[in-house]
């Protein structure tokens, strides 16, 4: 009976034992989250402009170009380029320039087009302009006129501005005094500035029509040259002009 009881206690605290073992042990950790899929690359983006964007023959352009996003960067007849930059270029004929950017997200391109402008017409012969006389001259081409205090070539001038550049074009060996005149209110020193803004006004405005500015000199008469006397508005009128004649 003793030996049994003893036996029992044994099995007892190997039991217990193996119980104390086993709680002892940690319980293994759950396995971490998959990472998470990588985020896809930016597409990438191109732009590209010319400026001028049309020449003469003989003339040059500059190419403006950005682009985002791009490992590889290329202008079609140019080969590789920066990311950003500009270059000068001088097509002999209309050209296109392809941009094109590639990055890790894609392939982005742009294009810009620099045309050339067919060559000017040889100038008409100069034959006969040693017969223009100032009174010839005049009588083709005309003054413009302009509103008070303003020195802006108004709307209705537009024709006449036309017209006389016409007449010069063809009498290429001409050259011209763009005078500016004024009426008489206001001080000598304002109507001076005034005259000369008048002068340059009609300048620019036939430069604009196609007459090489190197043909045309401006003068400003101020107040001190009047063409009417009378003080009304109609004389003032006559007064406030850009007056054109031959530049001897």
């Amino acid at each position: 009976m003793k030996y049994s009881n003893r036996t029992s206690l044994v099995v007892a605290a190997s039991l217990a034992a193996l119980l104390t073992v086993a709680g002892c042990h940690k319980k293994n950790s759950a396995p971490p989250p998959p990472p998470a899929p990588p985020a896809s690359a930016p597409a990438p983006m191109a732009t590209i402009a010319a400026e001028p964007s049309t020449i003469a023959p003989g003339g040059s352009s500059t190419l403006t170009w950005k682009t985002t996003d791009a490992t590889n960067v290329s202008i079609v007849g140019l080969g590789q380029v920066a990311s950003a930059g500009t270059q000068t270029v001088s097509p002999t004929q209309t050209t296109s320039y392809h941009l094109i950017a590639q990055g890790d997200g894609g392939t982005a391109d742009a294009t810009a087009t620099v045309t050339v402008a067919s060559a000017a017409p040889p100038p008409p012969s100069n034959i006969g302009e040693s017969n223009i006389d100032e009174n010839a001259f005049e009588g083709a081409v005309k003054p413009v006129f302009f509103d008070y205090d303003s020195y802006d070539v108004r709307p209705d001038a537009q024709s006449t501005i036309q017209a006389n550049a016409n007449f010069l074009n063809q009498h290429p060996g001409l050259k011209v005094v763009v005078g500016g005149y004024c009426d008489d209110r206001g001080s000598t020193e304002y109507n001076l500035a005034l005259g000369e803004n008048r002068a340059n006004a009609a300048k620019q405005a036939l430069a604009a029509a196609g007459v090489s500015p190197d043909r045309l000199r401006t003068v400003s008469y101020g107040k001190e040259k009047q063409f009417c006397t009378e003080q009304n508005e109609a004389c003032w009128q006559q007064n406030r002009r850009a007056q054109f004649t031959l530049d001897q």
